[in-house]
């Protein structure tokens, strides 16, 4: 296609497209022998039940469509949660849910609060949608401030544990700012609950403008099967329908609604697998510091670490010369961290290794103090 034709063809998008800045992934490397550890993937296989249960779903009954209410998988999130199945919305991926949650519940054309270090995605759904994003400075130790959200606005999310920082807060807290925001819908993204933080659905309850969001891809090994679910009040649910069924009656598929199912009904599974990466966590938190980085006390399934000496961005390249991804974020305040998903024992292993190879080949310089840049450059191979 000639520039004319593309440029052409480009002046046909939607005003609206025109100023989006789509949200960027990890990478996902083509091709063997890379260590991957850039985007919270779980390094374990999923439960055999539910490998089991794909399997039997995967049968002629592939030419009907679907559930679209997936009355059966809501109803064994109901029972695991304590709820009803009409507290329950499920779509396809945690992402979805939060998109329809945006449309449904924040677009009150006043600004939505989330932290300022958080998950990127959020500001991307704000100008998907036509809503203000408020960014909230976290404090200097990368914490939310809960009295920082008392304040005008329409709508409220927080990721808890917070991501890419992987700090979480506790119900207490919470608590408090359900108590401060009564008018105002909170929506708390629990990706990362189940490697060490404190879910909200206990207070779901208590606090009608509660929105639970919660995923399967990190705790139960299930990323490539794209489930994400939503708990709260039943009129915060029937709203999220409205939109889902003004955009795709049918976001799951059976297998999909199969695997779920058996991957929340193997609680046992899902604990064994959190209990193995948080072990791992704790290990590699003790070799980082000893290779001189600062890691933020982590509930999820990351590490989010910054060297005394070395620019991360040299040591992310360094990393990925050696065939192991870690995430780096280009953006204010957090451009010389490195955010480090927990990979199985042995792929935590050699990413030490990997570390101590590139540092020993760092040349002398002086460490930085808080908030400077670091001066040090990385060997590489």
């Amino acid at each position: 296609m000639s520039l004319k034709q593309d440029a052409a063809a480009r002046a046909l998008w939607s005003p609206a497209v025109r100023e989006l800045h789509a949200y960027v992934p990890g990478e996902q490397p083509q091709g063997t022998g890379w260590i991957k550890l850039n985007t919270n993937e779980c390094p374990y296989p999923p439960s055999p039940r539910v490998l089991e249960a794909v399997r039997e779903a995967a049968d002629e009954r592939l030419r009907l469509y679907p559930d679209p209410t997936a009355l059966a998988l809501r109803q064994t999130i109901a029972n695991r949660f304590g709820l009803v199945p009409e507290q329950v919305f499920v779509g396809n991926g945690s992402d979805e849910v939060l998109a329809h949650a945006f449309c449904a519940l924040l677009r009150h054309g006043r600004p939505v609060l989330f932290p300022d270090v958080s998950y990127s995605f959020y500001p991307v759904y704000c100008a998907l949608y036509g809503i203000e994003p408020q960014p909230v400075p976290l404090d200097a130790d990368f914490c939310v401030r809960v009295a920082d959200y008392r304040r005008g606005n329409g709508g409220i999310v927080l990721p808890n544990p917070n991501a890419p920082t992987g700090i979480a807060l506790p119900l207490t807290e919470l608590t408090q700012l359900l108590e401060g925001n009564p008018g105002s819908v909170v929506v708390v993204d629990e990706a990362y609950v189940d490697f060490g933080a404190d879910s909200a659905v206990t207070l779901i309850e208590r606090f009608p403008q509660l929105l639970v969001v919660r995923t399967l891809s990190k705790s139960a090994a299930l990323a490539g099967l794209r489930v994400g679910f939503a708990m709260g009040h039943t009129s915060l649910i029937e709203a999220l329908n409205v939109v889902k069924d003004s955009f795709n009656s049918y976001p799951l598929d059976r297998l999909a609604l199969a695997g779920a199912q058996a991957a929340i009904e193997d609680d046992a599974y899902l604990q064994t697998l959190s209990a193995r990466i948080t072990a791992s966590r704790e290990w590699l938190v003790q070799q980082l510091g000893d290779l001189g980085f600062r890691c933020l006390p982590s509930s999820a399934n990351f590490l989010f670490a910054r060297h005394a000496c070395a620019r991360a961005a040299d040591l992310f390249a360094a990393l990925r010369e050696r065939r192991i991804l870690v995430r780096h974020f280009r953006q204010p305040r957090i451009d010389n961290h490195l955010r480090i998903t927990i990979g199985t024992q042995a792929e935590c292993e050699a990413l030490v290794d990997a570390l101590r190879s590139i540092l020993s080949k760092t040349p002398a310089g002086t460490a930085t103090a808080a908030g400077a840049s670091p001066t040090a450059s990385i060997g590489t191979p």
